[in-house]
């Protein structure tokens, strides 16, 4: 049936329909290349994989045995994006202790010595230091509280870490101010095609109710594990197929240790703790789901299978309060019969044109590591499509607050805030923190989040500038209410600062704030203990006196 559109100039070049990292890097990469962009997202940028993985821009090792290449390619982009953004980068060394006694022991040991002494090759092309070898001793000494029982040796390799929410919205900020239209909690109900193309999409404004029709040359799914629901709305069902794979955190209220560590978990899988700015994550499951994609829960026999993993090598993790958890599902290249584990972890870009939709394209896989190599490949596709022949410049031109790292103390001192703060807003916003204290007055350096600290000037730039239009999207780009308060301190003064912005009424700024409040305790239920259910008295009373009913 013929769709009626308006007989004029599309909207957009390309309609990006996923604020992952493959949508948002897809975004910057396009309109880096001169292309006219609208991205449209369901939930809020970085709200499923992206935001809730590991948090690593690691090289791949898993992959060196069987696809050298890519462990290359994800070196080498690793290497890109600390250069395009190295205020978000924070270096994390792991270790990887080896348990037992005699001539199996060895053999583990100089296995594990000789496995990475190949990934040492591709260390300089992401900056990494080479593997180290280390005695019993020695491990014990560089990770203080490692389990010495049995302990016969251990092995060093270094990876990097980012925050996967912030890289998302500075890849859609880029692009957004190159003039992409970025439009969050607005749903795809339709993909429109119309004699064998793609003509554009029709969406919905979630919280408003507001449908539009949007008009593309070319339209893009990148929504990760829900493509196959995506890909439905133009009427390809069964054409698109992953298998998502759903993956927890447990996020502890400190640093435990400054060194991460790697071991096996009760049916030998590995599992990781790592130190992540001023917490740690423990990580990770993978195990095939069928549940509701933007409701994943957690359970607590998922906690205790890592929090029991790790502690046969760090006992001391039960030292420290669990304040959280997260769970996404990686959008895995779909393949029946292998284990979760087996799975490939690498992307593929799908043409629909043989499907009778010719400029749909779906994007599949990926993980965080390579996001901006995904992008530029699928960029080169849709760009060559539409007649564009500008090359890709997304590894040499800085993401926003890229191009320079202030001074934490300088920018302490100047601004009167603490030092911690200073660098915590920098490796959020690198070279932008300056501007934004300035442009945010006295009243912008004063903090409202203590644990992270979170500052007020940057909860109004989290809305005037990067989209937020929720509390929980405030959250997710400063981390407002992850730290052990879990809101209760932090958040309606921050729901506040937002609703000046957005023009809620007092009775949205309560909603808001104990919508957040709510969200952190489903994100501890999983994990609560005898002394943290004594603790959640104090949420419940914040409830009861933001109004809203105590959850049971």
């Amino acid at each position: 049936m013929a769709i009626d559109l308006p007989a004029r100039r599309p909207d957009c070049d390309v309609l990006i329909l996923g604020g992952g990292v493959n949508g948002t890097g897809l975004a910057r990469d396009l309109t880096l290349r001169g292309l006219r962009v609208i991205l449209v997202e369901r939930n809020d940028l970085a709200f499923g994989a992206s935001g809730n993985s590991s948090g690593m821009i690691h090289g791949g090792p898993r992959y060196l045995t069987t696809h050298p290449e890519v462990t290359r390619s994800s070196c080498l982009d690793s290497g890109y994006i600390q250069r395009i953004a190295p205020h978000m980068i924070f270096r994390i060394p792991f270790l990887m202790p080896v348990y037992g006694r005699g001539a199996k022991a060895q053999v583990m040991l100089d296995a594990y010595d000789a496995f990475f002494a190949v990934y040492d090759q591709y260390q300089p092309l992401k900056r990494g230091r080479r593997h180290t070898r280390l005695t019993a001793d020695e491990a014990v000494q560089a990770v203080p509280g490692l389990n010495p029982h049995n302990l016969f040796g251990a092995v060093t390799l270094d990876e990097w870490g980012i925050n996967g929410a912030r890289l998302c919205n500075a890849n859609a900020l880029d692009a957004r101010e190159r003039g992409a239209t970025i439009l969050v909690h607005t749903t795809a109900e339709e993909v429109l095609v119309e004699h064998g193309a793609v003509v554009g999409a029709r969406v919905r404004d979630l919280l408003t109710g507001v449908a539009s029709t949007y008009t593309a040359r070319a339209v893009v799914n990148a929504t990760g594990a829900w493509s196959p629901i995506t890909a439905a709305l133009s009427g390809l069902e069964g054409r698109v197929k992953v298998r998502p794979g759903k993956g927890i955190h447990v996020v502890l209220d400190r640093p435990i240790t400054d060194v991460g560590v790697m071991c096996n978990a009760i049916d030998g899988r590995q599992i990781f703790i790592e130190p992540w700015g001023n917490t740690c994550l423990l990580g990770t499951t993978d195990d095939d789901t069928y549940a509701n994609l933007d409701d994943l829960p957690v359970t607590t026999d998922e906690v205790r299978y890592l929090v029991e993993g790790i502690e046969t090598v760090l006992p001391r993790v039960r030292e420290a309060r669990i304040v959280g958890t997260t769970v996404a599902a990686r959008p895995t290249l779909y393949a029946y019969g292998p284990t979760e584990d087996a799975l490939s972890r690498e992307h593929e870009i799908v043409d629909h044109t043989a499907h009778g939709a010719s400029g749909l394209y779906s994007l599949l896989g990926g993980k965080l590591a390579s996001y901006r190599l995904f992008a530029e490949e699928a960029a080169d596709v849709v760009a060559r499509a539409l007649g564009f022949t500008a090359r890709c410049s997304t590894h040499t031109t800085p993401l926003p607050g890229g191009d320079r790292v202030p001074e934490p103390e300088m920018l302490a001192a100047r601004f009167r805030i603490t030092p911690y703060a200073a660098a915590r807003l920098i490796t959020r916003h690198g070279s932008r923190a300056e501007a934004m204290l300035s442009d945010g007055g006295r009243r912008g350096a004063v903090t409202v989040c203590t644990t992270e600290p979170v500052l007020a000037c940057e909860v109004r730039y989290a809305v005037r500038v990067e989209g937020a239009r929720t509390l929980a999207d405030v959250s997710r780009r400063t981390n407002l209410a992850m730290g052990p308060c879990g809101g209760v301190e932090c958040a309606l003064a921050a729901a506040v600062i937002a609703g000046e912005e957005l023009g809620w009424t007092a009775a949205e700024v309560r909603a808001q704030a104990a919508s957040l409040i709510e969200a952190r305790r489903r994100s501890r239920l999983p994990a609560i203990g005898v002394d943290q259910a004594r603790a959640e008295g104090a949420v419940d009373a914040t409830l009861r006196g933001l109004g809203r009913a105590v959850m049971a």
